[in-house]
């Protein structure tokens, strides 16, 4: 029996770690984007001076900001105490296994997804989606109590972690697949990467030099990414251990590139986190190997882990004619047709879900094996065998309804998936349990990377003075930052405004009446130490539309990394009393006349305010990485042996 009891414990104290960093990310923002002076204010999504019964409202919209009036405490102020309650539970099961239990995965998962239910727009991104989907997993995967016979593993374990692996398979092949058939030209012209590191969200400084590298190199790292999400996938369920683990570190390798290069905050960590499904007991304690049989079965499956490569290899240079050149380079051209490959992609999707359910039936019939001969005792047998089937049935009914959205990924096997999968999954589709994935779809900024640049007036006639970012790129002498995992959720909407209209994105008009109103709590969302209002509110704000390119090589010693050039008005010059525009917000709810609930539960708001401040003081990112570091020295206090004493 393959043992993942300890490998489990290391996904479950990973899963911890990232909903720290998420929890605390949202706790940050909370007052500038969903405060009563925010952007997006979350007492917009619920009244809680209804008369309509908590039952009611629970079922319109599940989240445990109903229960602010219970606390005493309004919208803003219960958001904190999820949030906290959040940071603090993840906090513990973080620093020690024993807190690592269901009770504490259901708390967690239902934290996030109340936090999610009035996130809006700034919530509405596929790590969130992807986080609680895993958190939902965790659920099961984790044990529901932290007993001894915990601590030697159960046989149930394979079963629950290996929907881990499914999920992790569904996203790698996922994203691999929307990318080539988006039809997106980039992509199958292997050219997406030329432009990736400059168009991207929010670059890191390693991104201008990757920006820089020969074209040829950036066409092939292409390829490799093309591999790693279409080909690589299949492997997490090849019945040989050494396959998995070299698909692990395979996956690791594009995963750690992505962090150098991109701040996409917690998502690449969890992504790593779900690849740990793909390893066992015996990776983090090798014992040793034993003569005879299994000293013949190593060499056996070194031997196929090498034919399995040079057949990926061969396959990687027949499909995308791969050649060396003249000048010791190496050409490569997709040698596939977008119809050859929906053909081949109609053939792929239906052979995967097979490929898992023979995965999934072998790991069970072995977890039920080992119920039945290794278990001592027939009470003790018979009891974990029950538990092992009861998993079995919730696995397999997670699959069956993950295969829902999965089938999205090609038409003709989205209308051969039963009618009563369908059914069932519309009726927890809005709990995110299973989610269709698929990043990097289409590659945007091929003319130049968008942006959208936010000026201030006192006249309409100027000057205008420019708004700055903490994060996104703005004055072209700025370096950008490593913020990750932290999520700065403003700088990434700016970001997908870029690439629309004002019109389609209705939360830059409160954006836009906050900063001519000065509100502090949405100031501090940007670069207010270099606000150029600092002491007033502008009179006026319009924004306009950039193209932003990386400076070029030869202009590396220089101050600037940026070259831009305007294209064109974004929204017009609004004021503070420009009657569309209050018009537009009342609508949205941002202007109200309705007085706000009062809080009532002023101790608990003096503690709430206290903590607001303390953590206002510390830049954001260091503030992770601080709880973080602090959460690493409690454990390395916590194992090391206490000295005996003479």
């Amino acid at each position: 029996m393959v043992q993942v009891r300890y490998t489990r414990n290391v996904f479950l104290r990973g899963l911890c770690t990232i909903y720290l960093f998420a929890f605390l990310s949202y706790y940050i923002q909370i007052p500038g984007l969903y405060g009563n002076n925010g952007i997006l204010p979350a007492k917009t999504q619920m009244d809680l001076q209804s008369r309509v019964p908590l039952s009611q409202k629970l079922m319109q919209k599940p989240t445990f900001v109903w229960f602010a009036s219970f606390l005493g405490l309004n919208v803003e102020y219960m958001l904190d105490v999820l949030a906290l309650l959040g940071i603090i539970l993840s906090f513990l099961g973080f620093i020690s296994q024993k807190y690592c239990v269901a009770p504490l995965f259901l708390a967690l998962w239902s934290l996030y997804y109340s936090l999610y239910q009035v996130g809006q727009t700034f919530m509405w991104f596929q790590w969130d989606a992807l986080l609680l989907e895993t958190g939902f997993l965790c659920i099961i995967v984790a044990p529901f109590w932290y007993t001894q016979q915990v601590k030697a593993g159960t046989p149930s374990d394979s079963i629950r972690f290996w929907a881990v692996r499914w999920l992790c398979f569904r996203l790698m092949f996922s994203s691999g697949v929307v990318k080539l058939t988006s039809g997106c030209p980039t992509w199958w012209n292997l050219e997406a990467l030329n432009v990736h590191f400059e168009s991207q969200c929010i670059p890191t400084p390693l991104a201008w030099y990757a920006h820089h590298l020969p074209t040829w190199f950036l066409r092939l790292f292409t390829v490799h990414a093309n591999i790693s999400e279409l080909v690589i996938p299949f492997l997490f369920f090849s019945p040989i251990r050494k396959l998995r683990i070299s698909a692990f570190y395979w996956q690791l390798f594009l995963m750690v590139n992505i962090i150098a290069t991109g701040n996409y905050n917690f998502f690449n960590l969890l992504t790593i986190c779900l690849s740990i499904s793909l390893l066992d007991d015996q990776f983090f304690y090798k014992g040793r190997t034993k003569a005879g049989s299994s000293k013949i079965f190593n060499y056996l499956s070194i031997l196929a882990c090498i034919v399995v490569y040079l057949a990926i290899l061969y396959g990687t240079h027949i499909y995308y004619n791969m050649k060396f050149a003249e000048n010791w380079t190496i050409e490569t051209k997709i040698g596939f047709t977008q119809k050859q490959f929906d053909e081949i992609l109609g053939k792929v999707i239906p052979i995967s879900i097979y490929i898992a359910m023979v995965s999934l039936g072998f790991t069970v019939a072995d977890a039920i094996t080992n119920s039945v001969l290794n278990i001592k005792g027939v009470q003790k047998k018979v009891s974990t065998t029950l538990v092992t089937i009861m998993y079995t049935v919730l696995v397999g009914s997670i699959f069956a309804i993950s295969v829902v959205p999965y089938a999205t990924l090609h038409p003709s096997h989205n209308q051969t998936v039963p009618m009563q999968l369908k059914k069932l999954h519309a009726k927890v589709d809005q709990l995110h349990l299973v989610n269709s994935y698929g990043l990097f779809r289409r590659m945007t900024g091929v003319g130049g990377r968008p942006e959208v640049i936010i000026e201030g007036s006192n006249s309409v006639d100027g000057p205008w003075k420019e708004y700055e970012f903490l994060y996104k790129p703005g004055n072209v002498n700025n370096s950008m930052p490593f913020v990750a995992p932290y999520q700065p959720r403003l700088d990434w909407q700016m970001w997908f405004a870029s690439l629309g209209t004002y019109h389609q994105n209705p939360w830059l008009m409160s954006f836009a009446y906050r900063l001519l109103n000065g509100q502090k709590e949405v100031l501090a969302l940007i670069n207010n130490s270099k606000n150029p209002f600092r002491n007033s509110q502008p009179k006026y704000v319009k924004a306009s539309l950039y193209h932003y390119h990386y400076t070029p090589w030869s202009q590396r010693n220089s101050q600037a990394w940026w070259t831009r050039e305007k294209v064109g008005e974004y929204f017009p010059v609004f004021s503070r009393d420009h009657p569309p525009l209050l018009e537009y917000l009342a609508k949205m709810k941002i202007i109200q006349d309705k007085p706000e609930p009062k809080v009532v539960n002023e101790p608990l708001k003096v503690v709430l305010d206290f903590l607001r401040e303390a953590v206002t003081k510390i830049e954001a990112s260091l503030l992770l990485w601080g709880v973080f570091t602090a959460g690493c020295a409690i454990i390395m206090t916590a194992s090391s042996p206490t000295p005996k004493k003479k």
